[in-house]
């Protein structure tokens, strides 16, 4: 069983999401389902390129079976939190990360997480996107201005507006720097932007588009 940490999603609060994503890891490889990438290059360069050293603490946001925690651990990085809101795509992350202590796995919705600590970087490749209604989106933000310290960078990757309008089989809401600095508003500062076109196991190409933000103490 996955181990949790602050305060998760409770069994009375399951949004019908978290169905759709324990079937899709329970049932698909990893090389089965669109996402995949055999080696998270792109965001732990941006997470270095921010100023990320290897002393800071990351939570990856949606971040299920990725490798990204691998390569950030085999790096010496002091503290990783990984947070989906499917349970057995966690295991099979934990699984690969037995012997790694300073992991911590939090099965939640982001929508209901109480951080307990402050993080100096988020890292979210493709969750935020799925968040359609304003209403969720403003809750993604009170979450993230909740666990981000002053000065902390957010990496936020979504499909970019050429990108594909669904994902899974969900909707999604596909962003640019500038739509994603509005929703922030001034509490976040963009430091850069990048598009990115991403090769699923089956060879076709989707745009994603990533966006770099610092932390500002205005809220």
């Amino acid at each position: 069983m996955v181990p949790s940490q602050d305060t998760p999603t409770s069994p009375t609060e399951v949004r019908p999401a978290q169905h759709h994503w324990e079937n899709v890891y329970q049932n698909k490889a990893d090389n089965e389902v669109s996402w995949y990438e055999q080696r998270p290059d792109l965001s732990v360069s941006l997470l270095r390129s921010a100023g990320v050293e290897l002393d800071a603490t990351v939570v990856d946001i949606g971040g299920g079976a990725s490798a990204l925690v691998d390569v950030l651990m085999r790096a010496g990085q002091a503290h990783v939190t990984v947070l989906d809101l499917s349970a057995a795509a966690l295991e099979r992350a934990r699984e690969r990360l037995s012997a790694a202590p300073g992991v911590d796995w939090v099965v939640s919705d982001i929508r209901d997480w109480r951080p307990g600590r402050l993080f100096d970087a988020w890292h979210d490749r493709a969750a935020f996107h799925f968040l359609t209604a304003t209403e969720d989106q403003e809750a993604y933000i009170v979450v993230l201005k909740s666990a981000l310290s002053v000065g902390g960078v957010a990496i936020i990757g979504t499909f970019a507006p050429d990108g594909p309008e669904k994902c899974s089989g969900l909707p999604v809401a596909r962003h640019d720097a500038v739509s994603l600095q509005r929703l922030l508003g001034a509490d976040f500062e963009l430091c850069d932007s990048r598009s990115h076109a991403h090769h699923t196991p089956w060879g076709t190409v989707q745009k994603f588009q990533f966006s770099t933000f610092r932390r500002q103490g205005l809220s």
